[in-house]
């Protein structure tokens, strides 16, 4: 069984839902009439299409000063955005960006975030691509805001704001050729600012999707199929219906309850689920997970889909050149994103329009999912997404919002809707498992002269090799995978250099070259020399390589993606009687082009290190007869404290260069790294994540 996917192509910065919405219902009478009337059965994809374009407020092509910024009377300046806020500091660096333009401190900004009855569509929150793409947005429209004010000779903001000045500027495009501050002149940006709604966190104060409360609420539950791809065939709503303020509804596929409480909307699921009736279906197992997939790749043209594929010189050539040739086959599996928040979302209908709060990193994606899915107008939906806890790629899509709006309409009364921790590992989609073959030739100097690399399944993202090569193929081919599947922090790009980044250690071995020079003989790119460098020399790559300890090692890595570059040596120590492997030191090297925030891209570095150690080492979903089996906390081992090695960052500052995202690439430096260390530590080469040392056995 085939599961849909959600999938970046090969433009890295594309993200395509692969799958249809989680439910389209079906109208009553009264409700065919209505929308028919109106004609928006035919015309309801095309407008929410436009709306995605367009969004919300959102501004012409250009912008307008009031789709961005709003001057209150008082002063006070509000930031309007589509992005959202999941722990990644968007806030800040976006009150930062306006109060820099605008000679204010950031505490006077305030930022509106992901609603999209007031904001603009910035796109999903995904790729790294606030900083370079919305943040510019802000600074222009807020150093047009302050060139306004010089203009108008008011005495400040609070002047400028009660100005007929003010008034017909808003309307106005933004001027194209405003300038904003530059680098050699920032107050503002450039400096350390922490989390502007950090004391709400601390204290709790914060109301998470899952803390949103209204009036007369009820709760939602929502009756799962017992394994993947199993399908309803009946179902008896009578249990749950004589149980006391519960409201059960069945519309096609989708089958829930609401009650006064949780626990209530549980037991009512849980009543209905015992006498409910499934077929289901074959369903393969974790353990020949990668022979399925190359079993099930995408012949060309396959549903629309063909392989990808890039070259440059010619790879038979490049092979005929080499003395030696190089062979490996690494393998990635599926991973959870494990949020802090599962899924939750609260949906309340009133007069015909519908309003949602939920966790998720694409609003305006969502909204569209809720005007399909339930026929309306995009004027008729409003989601609104308070700061979530966690996402990591996982929150791209909008099931939550779409099972509480049911609920709610058939309930005509609020509803929340918590997933468990079960729903949340069981039926989020997954990091997609990947399988690599790769092969190269090398010459007598112990050059590259072919590479071949072939990527099943994993995606895209960081594909191809930075390392200078003249005769090269890469290919990704689709699969049809077991599990449902999407984007995860640095997406398609963790898994590709992985591959790579043990490969080159693999063809530094075979050359008999040291892996740090044997990459800087074939790197041209300086930003990315400057950091593999930076690292080394930081960690101290030299003394360590040559005074480790038995059962130790040391490993490096480095890559780039999203316009960032990085760079990460590891030190291990793995114990073999005990098939135990230790991360002590880990050491990384960053650049993203300017700095706007350090604390905050330090603690995005930090956070990177920390979740990949989880991958390198850890996770692994596993799966037998449609189910998972691993399916909770206790089970799946995510990091912990006592897991975290120390760990120094370097960033290196590039103020002669536009700033890059920095959420995703310190990720993928850091599973590489260790499975190169764990080689130097036991002479056997780990050519999977999580990266395992083999017991010796007595």
């Amino acid at each position: 069984m085939a599961a849909n996917r959600i999938r970046e192509e090969f433009e890295p910065e594309r993200y395509e839902l692969r799958e249809p919405p989680a439910h389209e219902f079906t109208l009553n009478r009264r409700e065919f009439a209505e929308v028919a009337g109106a004609g928006l059965l035919i015309t309801v994809l095309g407008t929410a299409a436009r709306a995605q374009r367009g969004g919300g407020r959102g501004p012409a092509p250009g912008g307008t000063l009031e789709s961005r910024l709003h001057i209150g009377e008082d002063g006070a300046v509000t930031v309007l955005t589509g992005k959202v806020e999941v722990g990644q500091g968007a806030r800040a660096e976006l009150a930062m960006a306006a109060a820099e333009e605008m000679g204010l401190a950031p505490e006077r900004v305030r930022v509106v975030m992901a609603d999209t009855d007031l904001v603009p569509n910035d796109g999903i929150t995904a790729g790294s691509r606030t900083t370079p793409a919305t943040v510019p947005a802000v600074r222009r429209a807020a150093a047009a805001a302050r060139e306004l004010l010089k203009r108008s000779g008011s005495g400040g903001y609070a002047e400028l704001a009660r100005s007929a000045e003010l008034a017909v500027a808003n309307k106005a495009a933004l001027p194209a050729d405003v300038t904003v501050t530059p680098v050699k002149e920032w107050r503002v940006l450039g400096t350390p600012v922490h989390r502007t709604d950090g004391r709400d966190m601390v204290t709790g104060a914060h109301r998470f999707p899952s803390d949103i409360s209204r009036p007369r609420m009820l709760y939602g539950s929502v009756l799962r199929p017992p394994s993947y791809g199993a399908t309803l065939t009946a179902v008896d709503l009578t249990v749950a219906a004589k149980m006391e303020g519960v409201t059960a509804v069945r519309d096609g596929s989708f089958v829930g309850c609401a009650a006064r409480t949780k626990m209530a909307a549980r037991k009512a699921v849980e009543a209905i689920a015992a006498a409910a009736q499934w077929e289901t279906r074959e369903h393969p197992s974790s353990e020949r997970l990668f022979a399925y997939l190359k079993e099930h790749a995408v012949k060309d043209g396959q549903g629309g889909r063909r392989p990808r594929e890039q070259s440059k010189g010619s790879l038979e050539e490049g092979l005929r050149q080499a003395e030696r040739r190089v062979r490996a086959v690494y393998q990635v599996p599926f991973i959870q994103h494990a949020p802090m928040e599962p899924r939750a979302a609260v949906a309340e209908w009133q007069d015909g329009r519908l309003t949602v709060w939920t966790g998720t990193q694409n609003p305006f994606g969502v909204r569209d999912q809720l005007v399909q899915a339930f026929h309306l107008a995009p004027e008729k939906v409003r989601v609104i997404v308070p700061d979530t806890g966690g996402g990591f790629g996982g929150k791209h899509t909008g099931e939550a919002a779409i099972e509480a709006a049911r609920l709610a309409k058939e309930a005509e009364r609020p509803v929340s809707l918590e997933w468990t921790r079960t729903e949340e590992f069981t039926w989020a989609y997954f990091r997609p498992a990947g399988l690599f073959e790769v092969e190269a030739g090398l010459d007598a100097r112990g050059q590259i002269t072919a590479w071949d690399f072939a990527n099943y399944n994993a995606g895209t993202a960081g594909l191809e090799s930075p390392y200078r090569i003249a005769h090269a193929r890469t290919r990704f081919l689709y699969c049809d995978s077991p599990l449902r599947e999407g984007s995860y922090r640095g997406i398609a790009a963790t898994a590709n250099n992985f591959a790579r980044e043990c490969f080159m250690d693999e063809l530094a071995g075979a050359a008999g070259a040291d892996p740090l020079e044997f990459r800087l003989a074939h790197l041209e790119n300086p930003r990315l020399r400057d950091v593999l460098l930076a690292a080394a020399k930081g960690f101290g790559w030299d003394q360590r390589r040559k005074q480790r300890r038995k059962g130790a090692g040391v490993g490096l890595a480095c890559g780039t993606e999203k316009g960032s570059y990085v760079a990460a040596c590891a030190e291990v120590e793995a114990d073999t009687d005990k098939g135990d492997l230790k991360v002590r030191a880990i050491w990384m090297a960053f650049e993203c082009g300017a700095i706007l925030n350090p604390a905050n891209l330090r603690a995005q570095v930090d956070g990177s290190i920390i979740q990949g150690l989880g991958g390198a080492l850890l996770e692994d979903i596993r799966f037998e007869n449609g189910r998972l089996t691993n399916g909770s906390f206790r089970k799946y081992p995510v990091p912990r404290f006592r897991d975290v090695p120390p760990i120094e960052i370097l960033l290196l500052n590039r103020p002669d260069l536009p700033p890059a995202g920095a959420g995703e690439t310190p990720i993928i430096a850091v599973a590489p790294a260790i499975a190169n260390a764990a080689f130097q530590a036991t002479g056997e080469r780990s050519r999977a994540m999580p990266v395992r040392v083999a017991a010796r056995k007595s």
